[in-house]
């Protein structure tokens, strides 16, 4: 039932200049979809990603089309920057179109200063952010440990709980995704080996592509939607990458055994074992959508923790009270995630579980899931880059409603493996490099900046301009960076 990536490649249409084609074909039961400029495609000749994108389309229940986003990159199962959607009551659910770091996203708090205020001080506002939010493999606080009972409160209540411990403030919660709490987690089916890795872990960066990067505005695209998302040319922001730590990483273990098992059970054929899979309504279905959104609860407020910190940072190195600093949530999105939701389905409204593999949801104008305030623009969309380049603000555009499922892309996507950037990398100054474009960055560790090198990325400009070309996002403003903090 395998395909060959060279059979994949050959079979490719065009359907307009930013759209491309994989039709179906053996056990494919629907179309594959991908977004792709012409120099993103030509990157896509090289690598396993189509393939997988191609196996995605031969999964039960599969609705419509298998897609992916143009920052479409190899991962476990599905590819990164994948999107499916599967019925709800025939269709199967995966831990593959997840992914490890569950509710791994991004948010971004706009400030009330410039950049000429912040740009001599910005060596101190990065120390202050090291100091104050732990970074880098298994990094721990010392001064934030859960016990049984806040933990399950943390994996069932998500951002409410930080900030119903004075960890931020209520109106943050009107800015997140789902109000920082997915529904139906249930933090008892959480294994006791998962609960341990998160005690210790809330309030803490990680390592690898996570980040807390200052930046400002140097490009506004659309000024009305600006205004309303509260943005300005030159003003200082801050964002926030992380996800759900050791916790989600030992969900996604235990229940990649668990899909293992039930795949075999349900009589589910296979293209690669990595995509194992339960029906939706099937009990091993229930139980994994409860423990991701535990995991995914744990991300939302250990974003809001690592929020107040960067807060509390910019006071110290600063010596400006909040209200001068402003430090507002603009909005917090998820990018690993599996939901419950209601789309056309060949023009009749259907309930499917939408999985978005590093991609973002991208809700149109006039979605009730949006917070009021941003209703009539629709959904802030962040779309961090590498850390030598640019990030965006767009907002979701009512096309993806029916092409993507309401979805998007959700960064730069990666063009070298870890060890494709070290031997790139080798006998260079990587923050000296930085320095010299005007950006001051602080890592747990050398072997970080060496694996996240810029070029180790594709274009975000590239990749953000073919969303907006396709119709799915519309460019609001981009973001350059002046001080990072890698883990």
């Amino acid at each position: 039932m395998g395909f060959q990536i060279e059979d994949i490649i050959a079979r490719i249409e065009p359907v307009d200049a930013v759209t491309w084609k994989i039709p179906r074909h053996g056990p494919m039961r629907v179309d594959a979809v991908f977004y792709a400029s012409p120099p993103l495609l030509e990157s896509l000749r090289h690598d396993q990603s189509l393939l997988q994108l191609a196996n995605v389309a031969t999964l039960p229940g599969i609705r419509m089309f298998s897609l992916a986003m143009p920052d479409i990159h190899w991962g476990y199962g599905f590819p990164i920057g994948g999107v499916a959607a599967f019925d709800a009551a025939d269709g199967v659910v995966s831990p593959g179109g997840v992914g490890y770091d569950i509710n791994c996203g991004v948010r971004v708090l706009a400030s009330r200063l410039t950049r000429p205020e912040v740009v001599d001080r910005i060596r101190d506002l990065v120390a202050a952010m090291f100091r104050n939010v732990p970074s880098g493999v298994g990094s721990r606080r010392k001064d934030l440990r859960l016990d049984a009972k806040a933990e399950r409160q943390v994996l069932e209540k998500g951002a409410e709980w930080a900030i119903r411990h004075g960890y931020g403030d209520a109106e943050d919660l009107d800015c997140i995704e789902d109000r920082g709490a997915i529904p139906g987690a249930d933090a008892g089916r959480v294994s006791e080996k998962a609960r341990e890795r998160g005690r210790t872990q809330l309030g803490t960066l990680g390592s690898g592509n996570h980040f807390l990067e200052i930046g400002y505005v140097d490009q506004v695209y659309d000024e009305a939607a600006a205004r309303r998302l509260g943005l300005f040319m030159d003003q200082v922001t801050v964002s926030i990458h992380t996800g759900s730590r050791g916790l989600g990483y030992q969900v996604c273990d235990d229940s990649i055994v668990a899909m293992k098992r039930a795949a075999a059970r349900y009589g589910i054929e296979l293209p690669d074992p990595q995509l194992c899979c339960a029906p939706v309504a099937s009990p091993e279905g229930r139980e994994y959508l409860a423990v991701m959104a535990a995991a995914a609860n744990y991300a939302f407020a250990n974003r809001q923790l690592i929020t107040h910190w960067v807060r509390e940072s910019f006071q110290e190195a600063l010596r400006l009270p909040p209200a001068r600093l402003g430090l507002r949530l603009v909005y917090d999105v998820a990018h690993n995630i599996a939901k419950i939701e209601r789309h056309l389905v060949e023009g009749r409204e259907q309930t499917v579980c939408v999985h978005r593999k590093g991609a973002t949801r991208s809700f149109g104008p006039g979605h009730p899931a949006l917070p009021e305030a941003y209703r009539d623009i629709g959904q802030p969309v962040i779309i961090p880059g590498d850390m030598g380049r640019c990030s965006y603000i767009l907002v979701g555009a009512e096309k993806s409603m029916s092409a993507t499922f309401g979805s998007t892309c959700h960064g730069a996507g990666r063009l070298l493996s870890r060890h494709g950037a070290m031997k790139a990398a080798k006998g260079r100054s990587i923050d000296a490099e930085l320095r010299e474009r005007g950006i001051h960055v602080m890592a747990a560790s050398r072997a970080t900046l060496v694996e996240e090198i810029p070029e180790a990325y594709k274009d975000v400009t590239e990749v953000v301009q073919t969303v907006h070309d396709a119709g799915l996002s519309r460019m609001v403003a981009r973001l350059r960076p002046i001080g990072v903090v890698k883990g």
